[in-house]
């Protein structure tokens, strides 16, 4: 079975009530700019106001079939574009992969730097289901643990058969945050939680387009 079509079932109805979220929050129309970094135009055939989506992305392949979108393939790291060229900036699961904590700090310096409004949604380290591995409790195992366990004791590792390398490499480009850690990468925002079940799955953190707290 292919991963990402797990990934895609499971992650559907959330997504969906994302976006429902960020449109009651921001109002979108269809001259708000947005900026989607490292995301793909699949979220937004959701939005029915079809703002206009620049889609920013490493990945050439994530940025086929844009249609209406404008695409740019460049680091969220540095971003190619001046202090409030958009609206809001959208950041969807991806916080948690770009690097170390400096790096993602950087990563949400730029986001606060080119935007009025954020919108910026990352998975929550206390969650008892790591959500790229697809594993109960896994993502608390010490990090050297993990990358021996990756390829044969989670489900992702059973489904994509990695070799070694591929796990070792999955399991360090994943870095989790908790709430004190998200929230102080954006301390004008209002960070708030999704829950499943209870348990706080993700974190968002929200700064309105007029530049004030949500």
């Amino acid at each position: 079975m292919d991963i990402h079509r797990v990934y895609r079932a499971l992650g559907t109805g959330f997504r969906r009530g994302r976006m429902r979220r960020f449109e009651r929050e921001f109002r979108p129309t269809a001259q708000t700019r947005v900026l989607d970094v490292g995301g793909t135009r699949a979220a937004w055939d959701l939005v029915a106001a079809q703002p206009r989506v620049t889609l920013l992305n490493l990945d050439r392949a994530a940025l086929a079939g844009r249609g209406r979108f404008t695409a740019v393939t460049a680091s969220g790291l540095r971003l190619p574009h001046p202090d409030g060229a958009f609206d809001v900036a959208f950041c969807n699961s991806v916080i948690e992969h770009v690097g170390t904590r400096d790096e993602q700090a950087a990563l949400a310096r730029e986001l606060s730097r080119v935007a009025r409004g954020l919108w910026v949604q990352t998975p929550a380290h206390a969650f008892p289901i790591e959500p790229h591995l697809l594993t109960p409790l896994f993502h608390f195992l010490p990090r050297r643990w993990q990358r021996r366990l990756a390829r044969n004791f989670t489900l992702w590792g059973w489904l994509t058969r990695p070799d070694s390398e591929r796990a070792r490499e999955m399991v360090d480009t994943i870095q989790l945050l908790g709430y004190r850690e998200f929230a102080a990468l954006f301390p004008d925002c209002e960070i708030r939680r999704e829950r499943f079940l209870g348990w706080t799955k993700s974190y968002v953190a929200v700064r309105r387009s007029e530049g004030g707290r949500a």
